[in-house]
């Protein structure tokens, strides 16, 4: 485990590890819902004897996180998350990094690939072409697809809110088995992550993040530029690696790559066998050759 850090970046105090090698080619690794940075352990200890500097931070509402101000709205859309890694890059004066990511960090990832292509020398996304279309978030799907969103349906209600705030380890620990059906973690991997869940915010960020997406709620109007650039569905135009788990349990795995439209550089799609959801922490040696083969490029 590397040493905890602490900085102050746009509207955070940004809790994150690193190996401390600021000479090195920096590597920003963005943890999803409802995981932490724990999550990479196995990834940074890959990347731990080669020339990398390897940054992997809390995301709002995770951890030690922490808003600077009371007032600051409580915001978990994809703007706002994309927002905090511009700022902590521009805190530690990286020009570029590599950028990987999967789930909600997978999403950031992508933004800032998309919107920010002069700061990001290359993209892993083990969540594919992930930025919300929020203008479109209304149409249903295959009803199998459907069932599968019900903790997104669920946190739209009050109910949810309250279920989230009252169970939020138990319901997050469901969601870990069912998105990672193939995982057999133990109880102590769960809980070293789940101490994340406590922070003061991380309901408020997580239902506003679910509501928010599907036009329920009103964003942050600080954001409201790039949510603009957002709903056309910008193309990534950087070299750009996506896994893709064929047991994941959030997005069913597909034969046919819906996503490669969107991804207009140098473009790779690996296929992951036996893992789900969690790349990094299930499949931790795919996901370092990844990060590694886009940086030999």
């Amino acid at each position: 485990m590397n040493e905890l850090k602490y900085i102050n970046a746009g509207d955070l105090c940004i809790a994150y590890e690193c190996n401390g090698n600021t000479k090195g080619i920096p590597v920003i690794l963005l943890h999803g819902f409802p995981y932490d940075i724990r999550a990479y352990d196995s990834v940074t200890k890959l990347l731990s004897t080669g020339n990398y500097w390897v940054i992997v931070p809390y995301l709002r509402g995770f951890g030690a996180t922490r808003f600077l101000s009371d007032t600051t709205i409580r915001s978990g859309q994809q703007a706002a998350l994309a927002y905090d890694l511009i700022a902590l890059m521009d805190e530690l004066s990286i020009e570029k990094a590599l950028i990987a990511g999967y789930d909600w960090g997978g999403r950031v990832a992508c933004i800032v690939s998309a919107i920010y292509p002069n700061r990001v020398i290359g993209l892993v996304s083990a969540s594919g072409y992930c930025i919300q279309n929020i203008a479109n978030s209304i149409e249903p799907v295959n009803p199998e697809l459907e069932k599968l969103y019900w903790y997104q349906y669920y946190f739209h209600t009050e109910r949810g809110r309250l279920g989230l705030l009252k169970y939020r380890k138990e319901l997050c620990k469901i969601l870990w088995n069912d998105w990672s059906p193939t995982w057999k973690f133990d109880n102590a991997t769960f809980d070293s992550s789940a101490i994340s869940f406590d922070n003061p915010d991380f309901v408020e960020i997580v239902i506003h993040s679910y509501r928010h997406r599907y036009g329920l709620v009103d964003g942050d109007p600080k954001f409201e530029a790039m949510e603009q650039e957002l709903s056309i569905q910008p193309k990534i135009n950087i070299q750009t690696i996506v896994l893709e788990a064929d047991s994941d349990g959030v997005v069913p795995f597909s034969e046919i790559d819906y996503d490669s439209p969107f991804f207009t550089g140098d473009y790779e799609r690996r296929i992951i066998n036996g893992a789900g959801h969690n790349l990094p922490q299930e499949a931790p040696e795919e996901f370092t050759k990844a990060i590694i083969a886009l940086i030999n490029k």
